[in-house]
C-alpha cells in the first residue's frame, strides 16, 4: 500500500496523488499550486477531502490514498487504496451523465444532478488497488 506521506504532490504528465488513510490523526494542506490551482487536502484514517480553488473535488469515507488523479473535461481517472471499503464522491459538472468504471468494468451510467456530484462504493479490503474512471456521456 502506497500512502501519501506529504499528504498531496504532483506527479509527471499532470496527475496529483493525495491522502493518507494509515494517519490516526487530521492532517491537511492548504495552497498546494498545482497547475496554475490552489489545492487544499485532508486527510486522515476516517476521512480524505480534496478542495479545488475553494471548490469540492473528491471526498471518501473512510479515508483513502489517491494515486494519480487526473481530471479532463470528459471526466476523471485514479487509482484508490485503502484498508476498508470506500464510498467516494465526485465532484463533476452539475446535471450531465457520466459512466463510472471500476477495475475496468462499467458499473453504470449516473447523472450528477444540480449537486454535480457521483458517488460510488468500492471494494479496498481484498485489493491492493482500485482502478476508477468516469467518463462524461
Amino acid at each position: 500500500m502506497a500512502e501519501v506521506k506529504e499528504l498531496i504532490r504532483s506527479e509527471e504528465g499532470g496527475a496529483i496523488s493525495f491522502g493518507n488513510y494509515k494517519l490516526n490523526a487530521k492532517a491537511k494542506l492548504e495552497d498546494f499550486k498545482h497547475g496554475g490551482d490552489l489545492l487544499k487536502v485532508k486527510t486522515f484514517r476516517e476521512i480524505t477531502k480534496l478542495e479545488k480553488n475553494g471548490a469540492f473535488l473528491y471526498e471518501s469515507v473512510p479515508g483513502t490514498s489517491v494515486l494519480n488523479f487526473t481530471e479532463k473535461s470528459d471526466g476523471v481517472q485514479f487509482q484508490v487504496e485503502g484498508d476498508e471499503d470506500a464510498q467516494i464522491t465526485i465532484g463533476l459538472m452539475d446535471e450531465s451523465d457520466y459512466e463510472v468504471f471500476v477495475d475496468g468494468e462499467s458499473i453504470g451510467i449516473m447523472n450528477t444532478g444540480l449537486g454535480g456530484k457521483v458517488s460510488l462504493s468500492v471494494e479496498l479490503a481484498a485489493a491492493d488497488q482500485v482502478d476508477v474512471k468516469i467518463v462524461k456521456q
